[in-house]
């Protein structure tokens, strides 16, 4: 027996909208990676007082790069999108519990990311 799964097309409109949340999103972490990979001294000095070391700031930062360039392939976004999502929820817990400071911007990035791997679930 034979089982076809019927999906209902997106509309223009929200795959208009679903491309420009993958774009911003995907902009703002290759900003965020590559200012870790570079070695930025902000991103120094935040690892620093983690007190888990650097390499935990280049295992992020490429998280975020790769991440970055999986939400702009298809058929890859919904896993690009889960990994960054992950890397957010990482990001909230340490914004309140261990370095302080707004966790805003990791709150907004982990709704986009969450959007983009819900709309994209099943490979569309």
């Amino acid at each position: 027996m034979t089982t076809i799964a019927l999906t209902r097309p997106q509309s223009r409109v929200t795959t208009g909208v679903l491309w420009a949340l993958q774009i911003i999103s995907a902009g703002l972490f290759l900003m965020a990676g590559v200012s870790k990979l570079a070695g930025a001294a902000t991103m120094v000095q935040l690892f620093e007082a983690l007190g888990i070391g650097q390499w935990f700031r280049y295992l992020t930062g490429g998280i975020e790069v790769a991440g970055a360039i999986l939400l702009l392939i298809p058929s890859l976004a919904s896993y690009g999108a889960a990994a960054l999502a992950i890397t957010m929820i990482g990001a909230i817990i340490t914004h309140l519990f261990v370095i302080g400071g707004n966790p805003a911007v990791p709150i907004l990035l982990l709704a986009s990311t969450l959007t983009i791997a819900w709309m994209k679930r099943g490979g569309r």
